[in-house]
């Protein structure tokens, strides 16, 4: 199967949580910039990397659920890979790497699931919730080449660009993608009243990019917002609704300013977190992908499945 039919299956498929903030809160490791792939090539962390993806590869497991290794690659681009000294070269390679460290845990357990992909992740070049510079989509397409082009080269099965906070920067995105022959996922995060920072709403933004690029990405996700801030978007029908395919919830019902100056971290409620997925999955059709966030961990993510009607292997 190509990666389309992996994905239009009626397999449910897990991803991993909160990378960033589970680093952070449960094993006090600084990040600098909020950004992990400098851990990436450093060995100290080896263990701690490993044993997060395990986790979460391991409720696949239990669950006989397809798979979506993401790399910790979110903020490894131009903007903040200078800012902790990278150049561009480094930057390439350290994008590089993630995906080869996660070939190997598909080697793993591809026999134990049915089936494991591989994408590179991108972040927003600048703060993806204060919009206070805004690329052109030739600028984007050019900026997000780097990334691209390293996940391409290094064999990754797709490419995600997760806290899209506008419109240009996306297609951008999927532009390059396209260039480069990459599957994509764009998933963009919205504040608490639904709308993408950049104040457009999640149809127009899906609706344009289908519409300017044929329909290029394979399928559009929410992430880096709690269910309760965009279940209310959800109500209108349309097409666009049923290019949303994936969640990858915050824990905290808090808006993104309050997460940003929060210095402990808020792991929400985790039985309620589950039982919102149930409430998704019924108004998003074709919502097959799960993950969680910023605050979320291993165990949200077991909730979730508690709350899709995934039967446990025996």
């Amino acid at each position: 199967m190509n990666i389309k039919d992996y994905l239009n299956s009626n397999i449910p498929v897990l991803t991993d949580s909160g990378f960033e903030t589970t680093l952070l809160f449960h094993h006090n490791i600084d990040l600098p910039h909020f950004a992990s792939f400098y851990l990436l090539d450093k060995p100290k962390y080896d263990d701690v990397i490993y044993n997060y993806y395990k986790e979460h590869l391991e409720i696949a497991k239990q669950y006989k659920l397809g798979y979506i290794l993401e790399s910790g690659t979110w903020r490894a681009n131009r903007d903040w890979g200078f800012k902790l000294g990278y150049n561009e070269s480094d930057l390439v390679k350290v994008n590089q790497l993630a995906i080869k460290q996660l070939k190997a845990f598909k080697d793993e357990y591809s026999a134990n699931l049915p089936f494991i992909l591989i994408s590179g992740q991108i972040g927003p070049a600048k703060d993806g919730y204060t919009i206070t510079a805004v690329m052109s989509e030739i600028e984007a397409q050019k900026y997000h080449d780097l990334q691209i082009k390293a996940f391409k080269e290094a064999g990754a099965d797709l490419a995600s660009a997760l806290t899209m906070g506008y419109i240009n920067e996306a297609l951008g995105i999927v532009n390059s993608a396209k260039e480069n022959d990459l599957p994509i996922v764009i998933s963009f995060t919205v504040e608490t009243d639904g709308h993408l920072p950049s104040g457009e709403t999640l149809k127009d933004a899906i609706e344009t990019i289908d519409r300017a690029t044929n329909s290029y990405p394979l399928h559009y996700m929410i992430n880096c917002a709690h269910p309760s801030h965009f279940v209310d978007q959800l109500e209108e029908d349309g097409k666009w609704k049923s290019r949303i395919k994936a969640i990858r919830a915050n824990a905290s019902c808090k808006s993104h300013a309050e997460l940003d100056e929060a210095t402990e971290l808020d792991r929400g409620d985790i039985l309620d977190f589950g039982k919102w997925h149930a409430q998704l999955k019924e108004k998003l059709p074709n919502l097959n992908i799960y993950g969680g966030c910023c605050g979320s961990d291993v165990e949200h993510v077991a909730e979730i499945c508690k709350n899709i009607s995934i039967p446990v292997e025996a």
